[in-house]
């Protein structure tokens, strides 16, 4: 079982709710699923510890780096993002409707899997809270001189503590947690609904990925004079190893080896192509997005534009630095996911089941559109090595 990769372990998770949900005696469904209440408890509990653990020394990294080039690529990089998940919305609010029954598991919540107990974890703060806090601690950590910052190297070694978290704790308990969630659905009769879904969108961020990678490569071919398509062929290698790895971080030897093969400067190549690595995040809000989107029709809201845009611009800024952890892009959105689009537990839970079932080719079309993102900064910046 160790050796199995997340998507199996997800899928099998899946089926095995599905057959305690409508095979096995109630007894026994109510104690799998008293876990899984337990486990969203924990997930409400750790959601603004993750925040504070990605975001703080995210930002904090970047003061270090001052100069023309940081805002640049910090600049280039949130536009990106942004757009992408803008276009997700406009294509995701237009498509999914019309293969998406409105409503379709609303009464999961109803009716339901009743656990055994229930243990309250309150947050130690909101997630707002943790967002300004974690602003007003990396923006201070970033202003402070000195070579022994204290509190910079405790969010260092608090960070770590929430990776292992997410990666000792959560990322093995998520199969069982979506176990119990569809085991919740089989119940009330929703699953297959929800499953022949899955497969539709699953498509959808698929193809909406790479559309977007050649509309970036067009723009940065425009920009910087370079071939597109030969570019963006010169990122594959970065495409496929992200797909495997799941972790921008990982894949980062293999990113900046292909990147270089587009004629960058090694000056920019060796800064833009990193520093991407943890804040552009344009393929992972394409999945959010169209996500986010599906979870509401399901559970019969309608998404807005007046909801979307604050989350999308929100996401390019929560998940700075997540993206070095697998699942830690969804695990870091997951506040704002309640605080702005109003999810409940089991509308947390599928939005994670859908995010991690793609969670590969959201990190290769980051990786890849990092690329894009260089050749763009490679351009501004010999404009301005000329100019100035």
């Amino acid at each position: 079982m160790n050796k199995l990769g997340l998507l199996p372990k997800l899928l099998l998770g899946i089926l095995f709710g599905i057959i305690v949900g409508l095979f096995f005696p109630n007894w026994f469904a109510r104690s799998f699923y008293t876990l899984t209440s337990i486990f969203g408890e924990f997930l409400i509990y750790i959601v603004p510890l993750i925040i504070l653990g990605f975001i703080v020394p995210g930002i904090a990294e970047l003061g270090d780096k001052a100069g023309k080039l940081l805002g640049i690529t910090v600049g280039t990089a949130y536009l990106s993002t942004v757009i992408a998940g803008v276009i997700a919305y406009f294509i995701g609010s237009g498509i999914l409707p019309t293969i998406i029954v409105d409503g379709a598991v609303q009464t999961a919540e109803n009716g339901g899997i009743e656990p055994f107990l229930t243990i309250e974890m309150p947050p130690l703060m909101g997630v707002m809270t943790a967002l300004i806090t974690s602003f007003v601690l990396g923006l201070g950590i970033s202003f402070i001189k000195g070579e022994n910052n204290v509190l910079l190297d405790f969010m260092y070694e608090f960070r770590e503590i929430i990776v292992l978290v997410i990666e000792k704790v959560i990322i093995p308990l998520l199969p069982f947690y979506i176990a119990g969630v569809f085991a919740d659905m089989a119940v009330t009769g929703e699953v297959f609904e929800t499953l022949g879904v899955f497969g539709q969108v699953f498509a959808l961020v698929i193809i909406l990925h790479i559309g977007y990678l050649i509309l970036l490569y067009l723009l940065a071919g425009q920009r910087s004079g370079s071939n597109p398509f030969k570019s963006l062929k010169n990122m594959i290698p970065a495409y496929t190893t992200a797909l495997g790895t799941m972790s921008s971080a990982a894949t980062l030897p293999v990113t900046l080896k292909s990147a270089k093969k587009n004629d960058l400067s090694e000056e920019v190549a060796d800064f833009v192509i990193p520093l991407s690595a943890t804040i552009h995040l344009a393929g992972s809000t394409i999945t959010l997005v169209l996500c986010s989107i599906t979870v509401l029709l399901l559970y019969g809201a309608q998404p807005t534009l007046a909801e979307f845009l604050p989350f999308i611009m929100s996401l390019g800024v929560v998940m700075v630095a997540a993206p070095g952890v697998p699942g830690g892009a969804v695990m870091a959105a997951l506040g704002l996911m309640t605080t702005i689009l109003g999810f409940g537990d089991a509308q947390q839970a599928l939005m994670i089941g859908l995010y991690m079932a793609q969670d590969g080719f959201g990190t290769a079309c980051n990786v890849t559109g990092d690329g894009a993102i260089a050749l763009i900064v490679d351009s501004i910046s010999e404009k301005l090595s000329k100019t100035g």
